[in-house]
């Protein structure tokens, strides 16, 4: 009876061992994906946040002109270029963990060809800004500055896409270390020459190829949505902005708001870097038919997510008495920042939460259902509610960010729900299917 005994009891001891192991190795994983992509993206997000800092203390129309041109920048260009490219942590991912490795190579250059393509008429739309702010019912000045601001910047605008295949390429692969050195000199071409000649991706890299032509459909059919899924989100928070200069005193409140829009983006390259880690784990073991490790690293993932987000919550409400004064040197300005750093806090925890859902959406190509329910979040909910808190109520701007909060809460219970409900056996079952129908296309245009 005692020899029966004795298994019994040590079963569930190795068991918890197991699973203590399992979820510490996931973690490490993480950790070391994530660590160089927040700083990656840390990187690429300074330009923008240090050129907002020097330009705020020449005065506040400097200020609320350059952010505008910002905003309006990510919402007609860095954000669709960013969208399509993020089809690639799908693709690449699934197929680097089917251990496909040449089809990251064809993939990556489908997509640069399609987003050098998209970039054109998106540098047109860059450079009429002035016309189209004034169009819009924007402050004269400040539009007229802006579309200045943006003219300067359309040669970025090429690289920019360029970038964003090549960071996605490395990625998948689990190569970030590298992809961190050279981020730090803020250009494609870094990244291109270790593409090019790095032994690591001899396999996933095998030259130009006469393929990336054919089946473009195949990336467009991931690329589209994941544009749409990723601007119906950024929009909606640059919308707030342009809301703002509709506002009574529209240079305070845009300066305000944009200040606040900065802060929300850097703290939010933490979160798009727990994103991309959790995009490629999950893609990586869906294409290796590994359903139990794509499950448990989305469970990894939310535990430091909300870690991450209560701890940048409280330094948010720290540091609101001096925040505004990196910014601006208006007593104004710095007072209003204060005010609005709170609601900051709350929207980070928030929106730090549902970008590592997404990233788990992405690495499962639910681009198309992301969509919609970023559709319903921010432009049923959050859009309508900053409308009615701050015009209706007339809470000015932080009533335009509370209406914010509203669509970001909708969209983390909407997206909880959809994994609590996921069947990873049928979504690894998915992955393999698109890898074999790539693979497929490819050996015949071959």
């Amino acid at each position: 009876m005692e020899g029966g005994e004795e298994p019994g009891l040590q079963s569930p001891l190795v068991s918890k061992q197991e699973r203590g192991t399992e979820l510490f190795d996931e973690a490490k994983k993480q950790i070391y994906l994530a660590v160089p992509l927040i700083a990656v993206n840390m990187l690429q997000y300074c330009l923008q946040v240090i050129s907002i800092m020097f330009v705020g203390h020449l005065g506040e129309l400097p200020l609320s002109s350059a952010s505008m041109a910002t905003s309006f920048a990510s919402v007609t260009g860095f954000s669709v270029l960013l969208g399509m490219g993020s089809a690639l942590e799908t693709l690449c991912g699934q197929a680097y963990g089917a251990k496909q490795y040449h089809m990251l190579g064809i993939h990556t250059q489908r997509a640069m060809l399609t987003l050098l393509a998209i970039t054109i008429p998106l540098a047109f739309i860059w450079f009429y800004t002035t016309t189209i702010l004034i169009a819009l019912g924007q402050d004269h000045e400040i539009s007229t500055l802006a579309g200045t601001f943006n003219r300067w910047m359309i040669p970025s605008l090429f690289a920019y896409g360029l970038l964003q295949c090549l960071n996605r390429f490395l990625q998948t692969q689990n190569i970030v270390i590298p992809m961190m050195i050279t981020s730090c000199y803020h250009s494609f071409v870094p990244h291109s020459f270790y593409v090019k000649f790095s032994p690591g991706c001899m396999k996933t890299w095998t030259g130009i190829s006469r393929e990336a032509l054919h089946d473009v459909f195949s990336f467009l059919k991931l690329a589209i949505p994941s544009a749409i899924m990723i601007c119906l989100e950024y929009w909606s928070f640059e919308m707030v902005v342009l809301l703002s200069g509709l506002l009574p005193n529209p240079k305070l409140e845009t300066s305000v708001l944009s200040i606040s829009l900065n802060t929300c983006w850097m703290v939010y390259m933490i979160s798009v870097g727990l994103g991309g880690a959790i995009s490629t784990r999950v893609s990586n073991e869906l294409g290796a038919g590994n359903p139990e490790g794509a499950r448990l690293a989305l469970c990894v993932v939310v535990m430091v997510a909300i870690s991450e987000g209560a701890i940048v919550g409280a330094s948010t409400i720290l540091v609101r008495h001096v925040w505004g004064k990196l910014y601006s040197n208006e007593e104004e300005v710095i007072r209003y920042v204060a005010k609005m750093m709170p609601l900051l806090a709350l929207s980070d925890f928030l929106d730090g939460f549902q970008c590592v859902l997404s990233g788990a959406a992405r690495g499962c190509g639910w681009q198309n259902l992301c969509a919609f329910i970023n559709l319903g979040a921010y432009y049923v909910v959050a859009i309508p509610s900053s409308v009615l808190l701050a015009f209706i109520f007339h809470i000015g701007g932080m009533g335009l960010w509370m209406g914010i909060i509203c669509g970001l809460s909708v969209q983390v219970l909407a997206l909880v729900t959809i994994n609590l409900r996921t069947d990873w056996d049928h979504e690894a079952r998915k992955a393999a299917s698109r890898v074999q129908k790539t693979c497929i296309v490819a050996d015949f245009t071959t």
